[in-house]
């Protein structure tokens, strides 16, 4: 265990929503501390969702906030070694490991579609997300389900 928590960073609001959980997601989006082609690629991606829902009454920042609501997990499994076994405890996530988690996995699974570029990509996951579809919300449902068949060993929680 660690003797003190280590210093909470201070993540500034991006500038075209002013959210500052849109500069953590692109910082999960960034390579080689490339930030503002990071950034670049989201709002591109954004554009692309804001001509896709043009018909609906929501805005692009609305449908990435449902996405993201829509692939974070609540509960995941870890695995104890309890005399000699190993068992699949369901935990309960806290609030920023379940954002971080949600955020992760839409990147991860919009960078393995295929498709014309990485705005493109982004773009189709967050709206597959947000219709609760995508392989993110697939993930997120195949861990609710683990922990929900492993329910009987969460008296071993700590």
């Amino acid at each position: 265990m660690r003797k003190r928590k280590p210093k909470l960073r201070i993540v500034t609001p991006d500038p075209r929503f002013g959210d500052t959980l849109v500069t953590q997601f692109v910082n999960n989006l960034m390579y080689s501390g490339k930030k503002s082609t990071a950034f670049a690629v989201f709002y591109d991606a954004m554009d692309i969702i804001k001509e896709r829902v043009s018909s609906e009454e929501i805005d692009e920042y609305e449908v990435w906030k449902r996405a993201i609501n829509n692939a974070m997990p609540q509960v995941e499994v870890r695995s104890r070694r309890i005399g000699g076994a190993t068992f699949q405890i369901p935990t309960e996530i806290r609030g920023k490991r379940k954002m971080s988690i949600g955020m992760k996995w839409l990147v991860r699974f919009a960078r393995q579609r295929s498709g014309k570029g990485f705005a493109e990509k982004l773009a189709a996951e967050l709206l597959a997300a947000s219709r609760n579809e995508g392989l993110a919300v697939k993930r997120k449902e195949e861990t609710h389900k683990m922990a929900e068949s492993n329910r009987a060993f969460a008296h071993y929680g700590r």
